[in-house]
């Protein structure tokens, strides 16, 4: 990569123009971190430098993370080339030498490093701001076994094969191919049996391959257990908690969130459902009457394509805050962002850092509906959370608990919302739109439940058998269910949780989102009454990075980590209170009879 050149990807995808690095003080100009001898070089030096001094040790650490900065940006560059386009024979061989050659190689090297500054004489007069990352790194050390390197290159292979086999789906549907991502737009349609007709021929794809999804995860789960009884845990769970550094939250911390959602959620989400039943003329929900308006109107056309969906996005992020508008459109020029849907274009959205570079990167799929839209603004949150912390000089301490980057990504489509009229000009558009977005923050926490609490069983029952995951998987649908009716449809209902990357590729970083779902509406319900001071305490707490624990960074946005049922039922609250005050102020008098009802229900 040139100090300041073109990264060339899929002919189809934006070219990256990087920014001018930092001028490299211990990695030579064209240093090639894909270079397995080059790198093991510049390991050997800094495992040979002398330490005597704390000046010694801060300008070896420095070398050090120019060397993780390096290493860190050729992952993400081989991971964006591999997913915007699984067919890139070359993008794929690098992501190949990346997984079986250099993390493998390099894995007890960092260790190695990790340990000098861990078991310095000197390290308690190491700077106060180093605390917290010597913690993770500790965390790092204490777990790394050379015996799991191998089990861990081929987790990644195997769960590539997964992204890789979810990329290439397409189904024939009304004279064409298209995309799972594409034929989502039909479940928005107002004609009941063209969205039934499109789910059920997605579901139908997806389980075709339901023998090559089950195989594969059962051979990460094999895999995982292996790599936490190495490291000396029961099952697999308890090493990935202690693995992420939830330092400020606990598995039964988790079991209290799943109970909450329970409780104070699940009700509310049932009587959504309900209403939207009702509306409908429907004794109960399907499938494919979730999306769609309950009204029968068209699904709302936000943009055209990938450039109108950035224009309209800056404008939106414009009239929200002028810096944040500077950096979003900073991202535009340069490349950082690959918006639109392709064929064997991996599935889903993702922000991405390129470390030496100090820039982010969003990929996501999007094919002009609503929800592509706060997908987007979704994702910009992640980038604007990066940006806000990259000048900090310790790698580590850009880099925000998982939990924290996630409120900076929800409370943005949130904060972004009342700002909408570049996308609908149109009043009842927007109310549309608005009415989505709050109902969904609701929706998605049960799912978020589900999710996690199915992981906990599969994790602690180690060796089960497909039959009793099925069993577990209806007892935590059952658990968190919405109403909706699956009868006749067993069967796709089996392999649902087929179609959640995260089981298969990031185990266990799920319930970050519901975490963060509480603080992202900590965040809007302060919006409500003052929107400046949410946006200033929200742009305040992502400057912090990670150099503070997740407590402390939700403490400088003003909100409080709560897991307790009482905490949900003041959001579900405020959400409803805010969706009767629309339907009000939108001439639906008839919603005042509901009111009473949803008041009812929150309390």
């Amino acid at each position: 990569m040139e100090e300041a050149g073109g990264v060339a990807m899929n002919a189809r995808a934006p070219r990256l123009r990087l920014p001018r690095r930092r001028a490299r003080r211990f990695l030579p100009r064209r240093f090639d971190p894909a270079d397995a001898r080059a790198l093991i070089a510049r390991f050997r030096k800094l495992d040979r430098r002398p330490l005597p001094d704390l000046a010694a040790v801060r300008r070896w650490f420095a070398e050090v993370q120019e060397l993780a900065a390096a290493a860190g940006e050729h992952d993400a560059l081989c991971h964006i080339r591999k997913s915007v386009d699984t067919r890139d024979a070359r993008a794929r061989r690098d992501y190949l030498h990346l997984v079986r050659t250099l993390r493998p190689a390099a894995a007890p090297w960092w260790n190695r490093l990790d340990r000098r500054l861990l078991e310095h004489p000197r390290r308690a007069r190491f700077p106060r701001r180093w605390r917290l990352m010597l913690r993770k790194k500790q965390v790092a050390a204490d777990l790394f076994r050379k015996e799991n390197i191998p089990l861990e290159k081929e987790i990644e292979v195997k769960a590539d094969g997964y992204a890789r086999l979810m990329s290439g789906l397409q189904v024939e549907f009304e004279g064409r191919k298209q995309t799972l991502s594409q034929m989502g737009v039909y479940l928005e349609r107002p004609a009941r049996d063209l969205r039934e007709k499109a789910w059920r021929a997605v579901a139908a794809r997806r389980l075709r391959e339901a023998e090559k999804v089950e195989a594969t995860f059962d051979a990460l789960l094999r895999l995982r257990h292996r790599v936490a009884r190495n490291a000396g845990f029961r099952n697999y769970r308890d090493y990935a908690h202690a693995k992420f550094c939830r330092f400020d939250y606990t598995v039964a911390d988790c079991l209290r969130f799943h109970e909450a959602v329970e409780k104070a959620v699940v009700p509310a989400v049932r009587k959504l459902r309900a209403r939207r039943a009702r509306e409908m003329g429907l004794a109960r929900l399907r499938p494919w009457d979730i999306a769609c308006d309950p009204k029968g109107r068209p699904p709302l056309q936000p943009f055209s394509n990938a450039r109108d969906l950035t224009r309209q996005a800056g404008r939106v992020i414009a009239r929200l805050d002028p810096v944040l508008a500077r950096q979003f459109r900073f991202l535009a020029r340069r490349g950082l962002l690959d918006l639109d849907n392709r064929p064997f274009k991996e599935p889903g959205g993702y922000q991405c850092t390129l470390d030496e570079s100090r820039v982010p990167f969003i990929f996501m799929n999007a094919v002009g509906r609503d929800t592509d839209v706060r997908t987007l603004f979704h994702e910009a949150g992640h980038a604007f959370h990066m940006l806000a912390a990259r000048n900090e000089p310790v790698l580590e301490d850009r880099q925000a608990p998982m939990e924290f980057c996630e409120v900076a990504s929800m409370a943005m489509e949130l904060l972004a919302n009342p700002h909408m009229q570049a996308f609908y000009p149109k009043e009842e558009d927007r109310e549309r739109s608005a009415q989505a977005l709050l109902e969904g923050t609701l929706e998605i926490l049960p799912w978020i439940a589900t999710v996690d609490a199915f992981q906990h069983w599969l994790y602690t029952h180690p060796g089960h058998s497909r039959a009793a995951r099925r069993a577990a998987w209806r007892n935590v649908r059952r658990r968190f269910d919405d109403g909706s009716d699956w009868s006749g449809l067993e069967k796709f209902h089996a392999a649902l949780w087929h179609r959640q990357i995260h089981l298969f590729l990031y185990p266990f970083y799920y319930i970050e989102y519901g975490i963060a779902q509480m603080g992202a509406l900590g965040l809007w319900r302060k919006s409500l009454d003052d929107p400046r001071g949410a946006l200033t305490a929200y742009r305040r707490a992502l400057a912090r990075g990670g150099t503070v624990g997740l407590r402390d960074l939700f403490r400088a946005a003003g909100l409080s980590l709560d897991f307790r049922a009482a905490a949900f039922r003041g959001a579900v609250r405020a959400v409803f209170r805010r969706l009767e005050r629309r339907k009000v102020g939108g001439r639906r008098q008839e919603g005042a009879r509901e009111t009473l009802d949803f008041a009812q229900l929150a309390v």
